[in-house]
């Protein structure tokens, strides 16, 4: 997958880079010196010198290429179609894609304190129209990323807009930062930290039962994927892990490694899409990268995740598609 933060290559593996710009929203901690664009999203042609792109995801329009939701608001009951397209230059829809990790385009659906993720896969109809059943466990704004590249463009896209869930919004404080997470029976360990303005390798090792899980499945050509969100503005990368199932030296668990670049100090939302016994499954994480301020509790110890509750997407309340 692709942001307009640029992913960069890393070895055998993707490295994410945020680049540094203003938040919208509440900020998560000074204000970073300007970062370099991510390599995916690399084509500068036509921009200024030293111009910095927004990171990934805070913008419903970019390079021409616009998200224009066609449903109002979701739903908090029984799932109803979602429907969206992707507008190119000239205004007119986009019908053709490149494949990327086995799909055209990957929805992220996630209310604004950064509870509620789902990853998704909606289908594509002829005028350029994306639909995906979708519900959501609970009212609140939500924020819709769609990641995707456009056919015949060198690099991917990550547009992001606000949807609403109508209903008595009552919002949850971000989870402490912790390094385990239990998911539907899984225990999930993150190993490394996230360090501003370096390369921060991350592991994340899957066991059940007390056991180390050896034979993770592929899930959209990888062991897994990571979606991390910035605390406040939501600033948006996705990353994948070294190696590829097929090149016959990454092993299948119990670890997933990552290499992620964060050039600004902040509180992030780690959500990693893995599949074991034919199902995928969700761990959630808090991570902070350098030291935020004395008014926040992120900071505070590792403590173990809370198991998620069963929910109308599933026993590990997250839906995927």
């Amino acid at each position: 997958m692709n942001t307009p933060a640029r992913l960069g290559a890393f070895g055998l593996g993707l490295a994410v880079v945020f680049t540094a710009a203003l938040g919208l929203g509440r900020a998560v901690g000074p204000e970073p010196a300007p970062a370099a664009t991510h390599a995916q999203h690399g084509d500068t042609s036509g921009e200024a010198p030293n111009q910095q792109r927004l990171p990934a995801g805070l913008q419903v329009s970019e390079d021409g290429y616009r998200l224009l939701p066609l449903t109002g608001q979701l739903s908090t009951g029984s799932p109803r179609t979602f429907q969206f397209k992707v507008l190119g230059p000239g205004n007119t829809p986009v019908t053709a894609y490149t494949t990327s990790h086995d799909k055209d385009l990957h929805l992220i659906v996630v209310r604004r304190d950064l509870s509620g993720f789902q990853h998704l896969h909606p289908s594509l109809s002829a005028d350029g129209t994306w639909s995906v059943p979708l519900a959501v466990a609970a009212p609140g704004q939500y924020r819709v990323f769609a990641d995707f590249q456009p056919a015949g463009r060198p690099d991917g896209l990550t547009l992001g807009a606000d949807v609403p869930a109508p209903g008595d919004y009552q919002p949850r404080p971000l989870p402490p930062a912790g390094n385990t997470s239990t998911v539907d029976g899984y225990t999930v360990t993150l190993t490394g930290a996230l360090q501003p303005g370096a390369s921060s390798r991350l592991t994340l090792s899957v066991s059940k039962g007390g056991k180390p899980v050896t034979d993770l499945q592929p899930y959209l050509g990888a062991y897994g994927h990571l979606v991390a969100l910035r605390e406040g503005d939501l600033a948006y990368l996705h990353v994948h892990p070294d190696g590829t199932p097929d090149d016959g030296r990454t092993p299948a668990g119990p670890g997933i490694t990552f290499h992620a670049d964060v050039p600004s100090t902040g509180a992030y939302r780690l959500y990693l899409d893995f599949q074991h016994a034919g199902k995928v499954r969700t761990a959630e994480f808090t991570a902070v990268a350098g030291t935020v301020g004395p008014d926040t509790d992120v900071t505070s110890p590792p403590t173990p995740a809370p198991a998620p509750g069963p929910s109308e997407h599933g026993a590990d309340g997250h839906t995927h598609e």
